[in-house]
């Protein structure tokens, strides 16, 4: 009953956030990260059950069927949507807050120095733009925003705008 709650809420904040869509049936038969994030959180069920074979293979399908890689262990909020998602790759120990918004061509990945967490944890309401790449076991504050192509490599604290390679926060040198 929680995965049909939450492709509802899913295929629900897409309605919300994309003008072009133009109805609910249309998200979930023809949007590529709706199928992409229901055989997730079956991966994910999988993963959570030591049935780590079914979780791998489910997610290579899920690869092969949108372009979008999500590996088993991920953590995924709800309200995730993931415009464009082709290329987006969410590495095993990464953990996403609720509401967020991913561009194609994102990866949240590790930088291969840890061996324990080693993925971004990101939190609520965070929009990351095409191209951007979050590295390591790093942290982002809610209501962050992330440009295109950033390279972000260290924690930030809410409300953040990051932007550039290696990222900074434009957020603080803003005046409100």
């Amino acid at each position: 009953m929680k995965l049909i709650q939450d492709i509802r809420y899913n295929i629900k904040r897409t309605c919300e956030y994309d003008p072009a869509v133009h109805s609910q049936l249309e998200v979930l038969l023809l949007y590529p990260h709706i199928k992409a994030l229901i055989m997730h959180r079956i991966s994910h069920s999988y993963w959570n059950h030591h049935l780590y074979f079914l979780a791998r293979l489910n997610a290579a399908l899920a690869r092969r069927w949108t372009g979008i890689e999500i590996h088993p262990g991920a953590k995924i909020g709800k309200g995730l949507v993931i415009d464009h998602g082709m290329g987006v790759v969410i590495g095993e120990t990464a953990e996403i807050g609720d509401d967020c918004v991913i561009y194609h061509g994102v990866t949240l990945g590790g930088t291969g120095k840890e061996h324990a967490k080693r993925h971004p944890t990101i939190g609520n309401r965070i929009f990351i733009g095409a191209g951007a790449k979050l590295l390591g076991n790093i942290t982002i504050g809610d209501d962050s925003k992330i440009g295109a192509n950033a390279v972000v490599l260290k924690d930030f604290p809410p409300h953040s705008t990051l932007v550039g390679i290696p990222a900074v926060n434009k957020a603080k040198s803003q005046k409100v």
